[in-house]
């Protein structure tokens, strides 16, 4: 009970105390919260007048910077107005000068005009002075003196164009003659004079008789095989062959020396070793064409036409090797189409194949031009190529400068010394020979054999040969030629028929 009592005794007292401890410390927060009010009045109180004062400050420093700037505008624009006030008085001093200027132009125009009336008026009264003293009208006098004015220009023109032909004649002749020559020079070629005839050397003279065999079987198959006659003689140690085939001849000739070094010689090891000799012929024809356009330096030749450019090593053409002759005028050509800035391949070309056609005149009848031509064709070379082979003796005039420079190389390498075997006289002969014959024919004038003699050109009286007889004339001509002449390939035969009117100034 007691322990109730002093329990409750105990709490009402301990309440109490702490009531009163939380009232003092209550009192002691209002009275520190108070000051602490009063301090954040009085620190707000003096921040606001800074802040004021300082709000004063920053009013006057941009009224002071804006009556600055105004000041400086106000001089700006009293400065642009001086500028506007002087330019406004140039403007008007130089409208005054110019409407001066103008009046002055406008006086004198006038005046100028008058002057101009004037002379126009004296001007006329010349014209028809001059008109009634030299009975011509205006237009009249200006027709003569434009004629006359125009023939001095043709004369002094036809002056000036005869002068410049004449230097450019011989200019280009200076230059052919330096093209040419160094043509020549970058070109070394050796020469091969070729017979109708081959010689084998024999061991001993017993081969002969070996040769000819029983009854002459072993001579008559080998002739018979190759188409060649076997010329056996009292040369010792030796055997001709004679052909006007060179390809036969050359079969005939490694046909015979593999029978004399095999030793056994019949009709059955004739026909093997021809045709044995026929198949190495044949290998060696086609090296000799590919080494041929490895030579000059082009590509793409069909196979057919280098086999034929094989053939041309075994054909001559007056003593001189046609392949031979065809790398030479490929080298010329080619040298001359460089120092004139043309196609170089295609004068190369046109060069090594201007002569094909002889690889097969053996076989086909007609000019070995247009058989090369033909051949040209038929192997797809190019127009220019073609045209070329066409024109290299003059049978059509040369439209390119390639088709010209295969015709001078053509000349210059048969022209050479020791090109050709044919004799001085002989080639004489045959020139004076063609003019007799042309000049025997009645309404000849004059007759020229040109072209190394493939060519005779006729000249005819024209009062006495009309076109149609010239025509005749040609004809007659022609089988006269071939009735009393021999000679190699074909001879052209041109019959010139012309007026000429000449007067003489004096």
């Amino acid at each position: 009970m007691y322990a109730l009592i002093a329990f409750l005794v105990g709490g009402v007292g301990g309440y109490a105390i702490r009531k009163y401890l939380a009232e003092a410390k209550i009192a002691s927060a209002e009275k520190a919260a108070a000051a602490i009010i009063e301090e954040a009045k009085k620190e707000a109180e003096a921040k606001k007048k800074e802040a004021v004062l300082e709000a004063r400050d920053e009013v006057h420093r941009m009224r002071s910077e804006v009556e600055r700037e105004n000041r400086e505008r106000r001089n700006e624009l009293q400065r642009l107005e001086r500028r506007l006030l002087q330019k406004e008085e140039s403007l008007d001093r130089k409208t005054e000068s110019l409407e001066r200027k103008e009046t002055n132009l406008h006086r004198q125009e006038e005046a100028v005009q008058k002057i101009r009336d004037e002379v126009e008026k004296l001007r006329l009264q010349q014209v028809s002075e001059l008109e009634r003293i030299s009975g011509l009208t205006t237009e009249a006098a200006k027709n003569i003196l434009l004629k006359n004015v125009e023939e001095e220009i043709r004369h002094e023109t036809a002056l000036m164009i005869k002068q410049v032909e004449a230097e450019a004649k011989e200019e280009a002749e200076k230059k052919a003659r330096e093209i040419i020559t160094q043509a020549i020079q970058h070109c070394a070629a050796d020469y091969v004079a070729e017979a109708t005839v081959s010689v084998v050397n024999l061991p001993n003279d017993e081969m002969k008789g070996r040769i000819i065999g029983r009854e002459g079987r072993n001579i008559r198959a080998l002739e018979t095989l190759t188409g060649v006659d076997l010329i056996i003689d009292d040369t010792p140690e030796a055997v001709i062959l004679s052909s006007f085939d060179p390809i036969r001849r050359e079969i005939a000739r490694i046909a015979l020396e593999k029978l004399i070094a095999d030793g056994r010689i019949h009709p059955a090891r004739i026909e093997e070793m021809v045709e044995k000799a026929r198949r190495e012929l044949e290998t060696k024809i086609r090296e000799e064409g590919e080494q041929a356009t490895f030579d000059v330096g082009i590509h793409g030749l069909h196979p057919e036409l280098i086999r034929l450019l094989g053939k041309l090593k075994y054909r001559t053409s007056y003593g001189q090797n046609v392949l031979k002759h065809s790398l030479e005028v490929a080298f010329l050509a080619g040298a001359m189409a460089a120092e004139l800035g043309v196609d170089v391949q295609v004068a190369k070309r046109a060069g090594l194949l201007h002569d094909i056609g002889k690889a097969v005149d053996f076989e086909v009848e007609g000019p070995h031009v247009n058989l090369g031509v033909e051949l040209a064709k038929k192997y797809r070379e190019s127009p220019e190529v073609i045209h070329a082979i066409e024109a290299h003796h003059g049978d059509v005039e040369p439209k390119t400068i390639e088709a010209g420079l295969i015709q001078a190389a053509d000349a210059i390498s048969a022209a050479r010394p020791g090109a050709r075997r044919e004799t001085l006289e002989a080639y004489i002969k045959r020139l004076e020979k063609l003019e007799e014959i042309a000049n025997s024919f009645n309404g000849v004038e004059k007759s020229y054999a040109i072209q190394a003699g493939r060519e005779v050109r006729i000249l005819v009286k024209p009062d006495k040969i009309d076109d149609a007889l010239a025509v005749r004339l040609a004809r007659d001509i022609v089988k006269t030629i071939e009735q009393s002449m021999e000679y190699p390939g074909q001879i052209k035969v041109v019959v010139i028929r012309e007026t000429r009117a000449v007067d003489y100034a004096k």
